[in-house]
């Protein structure tokens, strides 16, 4: 191999933004679809009772005061 194939080479399996965006184009739809599935309605419902179920608010604890005490002047 040569300088100039070794190049090309190079070149092909450079990232690219092109790439990148068709991958994740792909995901996203992947994902859409799935979400309509049985399944994927199953684990939507169970994200959001998980998540509303949790309705205690704001709680000031050992870790998030030793913050404050830090960040005061």
């Amino acid at each position: 191999m040569n300088a100039k194939t070794n190049t090309v080479v190079a070149e092909e399996n450079k990232p690219s933004r092109r790439k990148f965006f068709i991958g994740a184009g792909a995901t996203v739809g992947a994902v859409a679809v799935a979400s309509q599935t049985p399944l994927g309605k199953a684990v939507i419902q169970e994200i959001g009772s998980t998540v509303q179920g949790k309705d205690d608010g704001y709680q000031l604890s050992a870790h998030i005061r030793k913050y404050y005490e830090t960040t005061m002047l």
